[in-house]
């Protein structure tokens, strides 16, 4: 029988403190593979100092990245937003380089950055969040969660390029995944991708002999679009149970498939003021 001095040394010998990557996750500030990078590029300080790999944080300590002290967002709260962006706005973090950036327009009290890209010329249902850790599990194509997209063409479609879409098309080097494809009228389809190529569905219609009008994501996962364009509203507490339960089945799961995306293990997804995030389907 162990006796309890030896449960409380066994206690006290245990590692105290948050990762340091784990807490730059958990304030928004970027992924855990983010912090390891500025880590191993000596960008990070902590008390001063640059910090060894997996080092935990202790109360008191100061974080800096690049000089800049960083901390705990308000209240900790994880924010998860779905947001009907206009055309014209701009998927990204910089608010000095990009005038019509997504954060100024979005006008957020708190640090909040969006998941993935919808390009510029596009309009429709994109996520922003302060949590790092849930980025990259909704991005990565092998986990193929849904996206869904109406679009309007320059001229009429017929059956033969509803097929060759839904069977892939060679764009990038490669070829895309088969996917959902539903004409709706004789100029709009409907289409659902897994996905995340750089301006995936224009380049498949440019392939085939069509340019893209206009283009809207109506879907992500479980989340349909259902705010006014400009606007945006929280993620409920079923939803992100849901969105959650969709991750952990996908990641149970065995890969199917080799995912040439360009979504695929992002390792940069939300740095701050960062371009390296090259998911922008469409």
């Amino acid at each position: 029988m162990v006796c309890v001095a030896t449960f409380e040394r066994m206690e006290s010998s245990q590692p105290t403190g948050t990762r340091i990557n784990k807490y730059l996750s958990e304030i928004g500030y970027c992924s855990r593979r983010a912090a390891d990078k500025l880590i191993e590029d000596g960008k990070i300080t902590i008390n001063g100092k640059v910090p060894e790999m997996g080092t935990r944080l202790q109360p008191g300590d100061v974080v800096e990245v690049s000089g800049k002290e960083v901390g705990q967002l308000e209240g900790g709260k994880q924010i998860y937003i779905a947001f009907h962006k206009p055309v014209g706005i701009v998927c990204t973090t910089d608010q000095v380089r990009e005038k019509d950036n997504i954060i100024d327009y979005i006008d957020y009290p708190t640090r909040i950055f969006p998941i993935g890209r919808l390009d510029k010329m596009s309009e429709g249902l994109i996520f922003l969040t302060n949590d790092g850790d849930i980025v990259n599990k909704i991005l990565r194509a092998r986990h193929q969660h849904e996206k869904e997209y109406h679009v309007m063409v320059n001229r009429p479609i017929d059956d033969q390029f509803i097929e060759k879409m839904a069977a892939g098309v060679a764009i990038l080097d490669t070829i895309t995944f088969p996917c959902e494809v539903e004409k709706t009228t004789p100029t709009t389809f409907r289409i659902v991708l897994t996905q995340g190529l750089n301006r995936q569905i224009r380049r498949m219609c440019e392939a085939l002999g069509h340019r893209v009008i206009r283009l809207q994501r109506s879907r992500i996962m479980n989340i349909e679009l259902d705010i006014p364009l400009g606007e945006w509203r929280y993620l409920s507490e079923e939803e992100m149970v849901e969105i959650y339960a969709r991750i952990a089945k996908a990641e149970a799961e065995p890969r199917t498939f080799e995912s040439t995306s360009s979504d695929q293990d992002l390792p940069l997804a939300i740095e701050p003021n960062s371009e390296e995030n090259s998911e922008q389907p469409n």
